[in-house]
């Protein structure tokens, strides 16, 4: 038995879904209100304990096991959520190797020691004379008492030692003080405390653990007005998102995040309620965080001062992004840049415009309604580029106009979809008041897919031998499908256009119902969407192990597949639809059952949701018939 099977074997479903959902039985399953939406009305929540799955059948749609449970509501990763379950089970993970358990004692021992430092800055700040000044600033900010507390905000005091001074009396070395990133050392080689005369606040990971420091100056005179920890063990300031940890259950709930530049912004429109902002602390927007975001929503809007979102900076974005976008993973809020990323990532990124002259905590502190509709008239890249340049240019100037669409015709190259790539161009027209057809001739056609095998290379065609036979159990049947295409990752592109061809969505990990699948797939789906390593490497890189562990089983389980890519495609084909039909199935099942339970003021919804569902079946039905007489 594997670790995940044993957690799953010790851990009763209905048990931990019941400490945050108040579940009644119905039959052999039992019903609730999704935790994951608002809805009070009906409840669309189901637990099976049979299969120890869970699905909400309303506005979510999603499901899993007691994995994707605990995914979605700590809003963690698989490795994170098999920690909090084995220890939950009493299970003991893998041992770790002696290199990685001193390391992990190492990170827990600089953790314990940033924390007292914590209350080292927080007690400077409250209980000091010399903390009057910087708290006389935040009161000025309009920040309230119980809001600095919740942030731990301190104050380094104006002295070279004070730091090293507390932790000496704790018989701490100053080395390891300098491994934490609170001491520095000078020219001359004396050790000095990093932070001096600024304003602390404490840097936490997703989780809310310590990592480091953000400081900012008192004295208007001193530079640099923000300095950051320096790369540590724990620190690394493009894999982390300021107020994250406060913000993830919030932007789950609205489905959105809000990234400001500043940290005491964020702190400002969290107070204010606004508790979906975080922040990448004055530093380029890295790879790693939007992908950290991507855990817990797809729609980001990017808060930007009116400078930063004027025609200067734009326009300077848009030239640094066509000479080294693609040399560096790094990204800065320029337009170009975050388009590929909105299409690699599948994600919608949005741009909102401050008012000149305002700061995010000035907006909220003049009129918080004002934050609310500046998010909500946020705008998509390419319309935010075009209209920002259309506003400052005379547009009855042919060579203005021009000078317009050279700037925004290459930012429409750049969309991926072609509904959304002819409604921007269709934008620009009207923008500009000129035909579109000018416009479409101007514009290069998009850029396919990398291909990995050389133009004219054929697939491979090994000699056929009969594929094994699928199996009727539905966990069988998606690792018959994740072992497809762990061996034959391009088949993924061939089977969504076979779906789409058929009016069925593409393979998404809602098609999966254990969230080590679930996993799997995304690791997959994102091993073609970057063009560094081929999709197998790049999906064992970033298994963790018990993941890796079962991967090979997959692919044990997979062996004498061979056989010709339209025969693979077409077993795949099966294989998927068929879990859609007995996923369908269930789904019906529910919505029929609820019906006939009572709640007759939701039988319009969930009338049209079965109505919804039985066309699906029809299509799903039509598409098997179709696969299987090949």
């Amino acid at each position: 038995m594997s670790v995940i099977e044993e957690i799953k074997s010790r851990l009763d479903i209905v048990a931990l879904v019941s400490e945050s959902v108040s579940l009644r039985r119905t039959g052999k399953n039992y019903i609730g209100f999704c935790p994951f939406h608002s809805n009070t009305r009906t409840p669309a929540f189901v637990v099976f304990p049979e299969s120890g799955t869970w699905r909400c059948f309303g506005q979510c749609n999603e499901g899993g096991d007691i994995f994707a449970f605990v995914m979605k509501k700590e809003g963690v990763d698989f490795t994170q959520a098999l920690q909090i379950l084995a220890h939950r089970a009493g299970v003991t993970l893998k041992p770790l190797t002696p290199q990685e358990a001193a390391e992990r004692e190492e990170h827990e021992n600089l953790r314990a020691l940033l924390e007292d430092a914590v209350t080292f800055y927080r007690h400077q700040l409250v209980n000091t004379e010399t903390g009057r000044q910087a708290w006389d600033y935040l009161r000025s900010r309009g920040l309230r008492d119980e809001t600095l507390e919740a942030f731990g905000i301190g104050y380094a005091p104006n002295r070279w030692d004070a730091l090293i001074q507390h932790f000496s009396t704790k018989g701490v070395d100053t080395q390891v003080l300098m491994q934490a990133g609170l001491v520095s050392k000078s020219q001359q080689g004396n050790l000095h405390d990093r932070f001096r005369h600024r304003i602390m606040i404490p840097i936490r990971d997703e989780q809310g653990r310590m990592v480091g420091f953000g400081a900012r100056i008192v004295d208007p005179q001193d530079v640099p007005k923000f300095l950051n920890s320096p790369q540590t063990p724990l620190f690394d300031k493009g894999r982390i998102l300021y107020g994250l940890d406060l913000a993830r259950r919030a932007i789950r709930v609205k489905d959105q995040a809000v990234l400001v530049e500043g940290y005491l912004d964020v702190i400002a429109l969290h107070q204010a309620g606004f508790t979906n902002v975080v922040s990448p602390m004055g530093t380029a927007l890295t790879e790693e965080q939007l992908y950290l975001l991507k855990r817990f929503t797809k729609r980001i809007v990017l808060a930007l001062d009116a400078d930063a979102a004027g025609e200067k900076a734009t326009l300077r974005g848009l030239e640094i992004a066509r000479q080294a976008m693609g040399q560096s993973q790094e990204l800065v809020f320029d337009s170009r840049g975050l388009l590929r990323w909105e299409g690699r990532l599948q994600a919608d990124i949005r741009v909102a415009t401050l008012p000149a002259g305002l700061d995010p905590d000035e907006v909220v502190q003049e009129d918080a309604g004002k934050w609310e509709e500046i998010i909500a008239k946020a705008r998509p890249i390419v319309v935010h580029v075009m209209e920002t340049l259309a506003a400052q240019r005379d547009l009855n100037d042919p060579k203005q106009k021009s000078e317009v669409a050279s700037y925004v015709l290459p930012l429409i190259k750049e969309i991926p979809n072609p509904i959304e790539r002819d409604t921007y161009l269709q934008h620009l027209a009207r923008l500009l008041r000129v035909d579109e057809r000018i416009l479409l001739a101007r514009l290069p056609s998009p850029r396919k897919p990398s291909q990995r095998r050389q133009k004219g290379e054929t697939a491979p065609t090994p000699t056929p031998s009969p594929l094994p036979p699928l199996v009727q159990n539905q966990l069988n049947l998606e690792q018959h499908i994740l072992g497809v295409l762990l061996r034959y990752p391009d088949l993924l592109y061939r089977l969504d256009r076979a779906l789409q061809e058929e009016g069925l969505e593409r393979l998404s990990p809602s098609d999966f119902s254990s969230a080590e699948h679930q996993t799997l797939l995304r690791l997959l789906q994102e091993s073609l969407e970057q063009d560094l390593l081929e999709p197998l490497p790049y999906i064992l890189q970033h298994l963790s192990l018990p993941l890796l562990e079962m991967s090979e089983e997959i692919l044990k389980k997979s062996d004498g597949l061979e056989a010709t890519p339209q025969r693979l495609l077409d077993d795949l084909l099966r294989a998927v639809l068929q879990r859609r039909q007995r996923n369908l199935t269930q789904q019906l099942d529910y919505l029929r059952f609820a019906l006939q339970e009572g709640d007759p003021s939701a039988n319009p919804s969930f009338q049209q949701k079965i109505l919804s569902l039985t066309q699906t079946r029809y299509k799903l039905d039509k598409a098997l018939k179709k696969v299987t007489s090949h």
